[in-house]
C-alpha cells in the first residue's frame, strides 16, 4: 500500500513552528515504514494544478494529511483537504469542511454558541461584561501573534485589535484560570492535560503564547509545563472537559484525532478556545504527550488515524 505523506512547502528562513511540520513528517513515515507501508513525502504549495499532477503521478492509496498552511498563511490550511477531494482520493485527518469552519476561529465560535457549547464572549457582544480582553488572528495557529501582552483592558481591546491584527483579528473575554487541552483519537478522549504557569505572578496574564511553545530560551517555555494527574476534586470538571470534547467532535463531523482547548474560570466554569483539527503529533508536543501518558505508541496512534480515514 502507498501512503503519500502530505506537508506544506518549507522555505528557508521558516519560523521555528512552520519547521516543526517536517519533524512531524519524519515522525509519521516512520511509524508508517514500522507498520510496513511504501512510503513518500509531498510538499504542497499554491499551484494546485501542479500539486494534482504531483498527486496523480504518485497514485497513492492514502494520503497522511499534515499540511497546516500554504505560503504561510494558515487561512489556506482547507485547501489541502479541498484538493485531495477534489481528486478522489482517500485521505487522514479531518475532512475540508470541519478544517475551514475551525480554522475560522470566528466562524468556530458562532457555531459553538449556536449549538450551546460554552465558549468566550466576544467584543462587542452586549453580553459581555469583560474587563480584560484577548486580541487573536481568525485564522493563524500555533499561537502566532499570541503572548502576554494580547491580554488588554476593555478600554483599548478595539484599538489594539485594529493595530494588531485590522480585519483578520478578534477579541474575546480574556477568562482568568486554567487551561486544558484535551486530545481526542478516533473520537476517543484522551488523559486530559493542565498546563500550568509556575513563578507566574498577579500582573503576568496566564497565557500559553507563541514564546511559551516555541522560544527554547524565554521564560514562558521552561515555566508551562503538562501534568496529567489530577485529585478527586476535579473529577466532575474532567468529565465534563470529556463530554465537552465529544460534543464538538460531533458538532463539526471530526475525524482521525483533533485537540481541543479549554480555559476554566474562577468558578469552575469551561469554555472552549479553539478545536484544532490537525495538532502536531511529534512526542513531546502537546497530542503526543497525550498518547505517551495513554501509552500508544507513535505506530499504534498513526494506525488508529489511518482506520479513520476517508
Amino acid at each position: 500500500m502507498r501512503i503519500v505523506v502530505l506537508t506544506e512547502q518549507v522555505v528557508a528562513g521558516a519560523r521555528e513552528d512552520e519547521r516543526d511540520v517536517l519533524a512531524q513528517a519524519e515522525f509519521v513515515s516512520s511509524a508508517l515504514r514500522t507498520l510496513g507501508y511504501d512510503v513518500s513525502h509531498l510538499s504542497l504549495g499554491l499551484d494546485l494544478g501542479a500539486a494534482a499532477a504531483a498527486l496523480r503521478d504518485a497514485r497513492p492509496d492514502l494520503v497522511f494529511n499534515l499540511c497546516e498552511s500554504l505560503a504561510g498563511q494558515g487561512r489556506f490550511i482547507h485547501l489541502a483537504p479541498t484538493l485531495l477531494e477534489s481528486l478522489g482520493i482517500r485521505y487522514s485527518g479531518n475532512g475540508a469542511d470541519a478544517t475551514y469552519l475551525t480554522s475560522n476561529k470566528l466562524c468556530a465560535k458562532k457555531i459553538l454558541r449556536g449549538s450551546g457549547i460554552p465558549t468566550p464572549p466576544l467584543l462587542g457582544d452586549g453580553s459581555s461584561l469583560a474587563k480584560r480582553y484577548i486580541v487573536k488572528s481568525i485564522w493563524e495557529h500555533a499561537s502566532v501573534g499570541l503572548d502576554e501582552d494580547s491580554v488588554v483592558d476593555a478600554a483599548v481591546a478595539e484599538a489594539e485589535l485594529a493595530r494588531r491584527f485590522g480585519p483578520d483579528g478578534f477579541a474575546e473575554a480574556y477568562i482568568d484560570g486554567r487551561e486544558f487541552n484535551i486530545a481526542m483519537l478516533a473520537g476517543e478522549v484522551l488523559p486530559h492535560a493542565e498546563m500550568l504557569f509556575e513563578g507566574y505572578g498577579p500582573q503576568k496574564p496566564r497565557v500559553v503564547g507563541y514564546r511559551a511553545k516555541w522560544d527554547e530560551k524565554s521564560y514562558e517555555y521552561h515555566h508551562t509545563p503538562r501534568r496529567f494527574d489530577f485529585g478527586p476534586e476535579d473529577r466532575a470538571l474532567l468529565d465534563t472537559l470529556s463530554w465537552l470534547s465529544r460534543a464538538c467532535w460531533r458538532l463539526f463531523d471530526l475525524r482521525g484525532y483533533a485537540r481541543v482547548d479549554f480555559r476554566v474560570d474562577g468558578s469552575g466554569c469551561p469554555f472552549v478556545l479553539e478545536v484544532n483539527t490537525n495538532p502536531c503529533l511529534t512526542p513531546g508536543a502537546g497530542f503526543g504527550a497525550a498518547l505517551e501518558r495513554a501509552g500508544i505508541s507513535g505506530p499504534s496512534a498513526v494506525a488508529r488515524i489511518l482506520a479513520d480515514a476517508r
